[in-house]
């Protein structure tokens, strides 16, 4: 059972961690909270749900037109919400107000166009069936899940360090100020990097209606948090941090649900939390300074 449990674990935990890193690619770049981050990652999912139900497309496919349209809405989001604001450098509260109305207006959307119930994807968008490994096993879902949020997460590490885009992401990160004095286009690196969170955010959301078999107007509240937990845990704008904090955060969750009560799922998982941070306040993998903790 502990095998099989970690197994969960992982599986709902790599989900945490595509979610946290849309938080942490934005914190670390323009040093804000983006709060529409779950409202993106329910509509990535709603996309990915009709693109299957209505043009019968495979799952793949749909992820990828998710992933568009969600990257569309963080464009949108910076351009109209964010860009602004940094114009006319108002109070660093503004961008977080700026970014709950974008979250209640699209929330509100998608209860106005999709209504309030929940929809599940339809039967046959995987392959059925389970593959055994001794004690453990893992269906086709949590195969597919693990394979392409595990993938997600090394391929963004490497794009990160090693593509020149990537190095300009993590210049902007350290300094804005210093990346304009470098001749980067800070504006574009900005806009690529909310567009880019956002794409991560509706895989993320295909990836949890799968998981669960249901996709709904407020599963961006819930699944928000989580992710900001995870970003609080891991450390402030630190992508390793993001990875293995999901990943710890799921594991811990199913593992008080096998072995002890489900009632306290999220009463345990988040206690864990309060306790590290007693002890280490900047998170598991955060500086103590600024410097050092971006990416």
């Amino acid at each position: 059972m502990f095998w099989q449990q970690l197994v969960n674990g992982l599986t709902l935990g790599s989900t945490y961690s595509l979610v946290a890193l849309g938080y942490t690619l934005i914190m670390g770049v323009l040093n804000i909270i983006n709060m529409a981050h779950g409202e993106i990652f329910m509509f990535g999912a709603f996309i990915g749900l009709l693109l299957v139900t209505y043009l019968k497309v495979n799952i793949f496919v749909a992820m990828a037109g998710a992933m568009v349209v969600s990257a569309l809405l963080g464009t949108l989001m910076e351009l109209l919400a964010l860009r602004p604001l940094r114009r006319r450098a108002v109070s660093e509260l503004a961008p977080l107000i700026s970014t709950i109305g974008v979250s209640i207006f699209l929330e509100n959307l998608a209860l106005k166009v999709f209504g309030p119930q929940s929809q599940a994807f339809p039967d046959g968008v995987l392959p059925g069936g389970q593959i055994q490994l001794g004690p453990i096993r893992i269906t086709t879902v949590q195969i597919v899940i693990l394979a392409i949020s595990f993938g997600l997460m090394f391929a963004l590490r490497f794009w990160l360090s090693k593509t020149r885009a990537g190095k300009a992401i993590r210049t902007t990160a350290e300094s804005i100020e210093t990346a304009n004095l470098l001749g980067i286009n800070t504006n574009k690196i900005i806009l690529l990097t909310v567009a880019l969170a956002s794409g991560l955010g509706g895989i993320a959301g295909v990836l949890v209606g799968l998981s669960f078999n249901a996709v709904e107007p407020t599963m961006g509240l819930s699944m928000g948090l989580k992710g900001l937990a995870v970003l609080i845990l891991g450390g402030m704008g630190n992508i390793t941090g993001a990875m293995l904090g999901g990943l710890i955060l799921g594991i811990a969750e199913v593992f008080t649900v096998a072995y002890g009560a489900s009632s306290y799922r999220d009463a345990v998982a988040f206690g864990m939390i309060i306790l590290i941070l007693f002890i280490r306040p900047q998170g598991l993998f955060g500086s103590s300074s600024r410097q050092g903790g971006r990416f």
